[in-house]
């Protein structure tokens, strides 16, 4: 199975996720985040960069969990191009 390309509006989301991500982890180390949400802290470093824009679900919901942030806040996140192309 070949996987396509990522698109400029995925990139944008996980850019924004990324951002919203680092906000949450505020003080708190990275390790311990990471280790908290059962991923490495290199994992959690891409991610939060923009680097990993398409992460797993499990993955978010364990950063979700880790971070006391509602899956639906981060959902809404990841979402927001869609919600502005929607209503253009």
């Amino acid at each position: 199975m070949v996987r396509r390309p990522l698109t400029p509006e995925q990139f944008s989301a996980g850019r924004r996720l990324g951002s919203m991500l680092r906000d949450a982890r505020g003080e708190r180390a990275l390790t311990e985040v990471a280790t908290a949400a059962g991923i490495s802290p290199e994992t959690l470093r891409k991610i939060e960069t923009g680097r990993m824009p398409t992460s797993s679900f499990g993955t978010i919901v364990g950063l979700a969990a880790a971070l006391g942030l509602p899956i639906q806040q981060l959902a809404d996140a990841w979402l927001a191009d869609a919600a502005v192309a929607a209503t253009a």
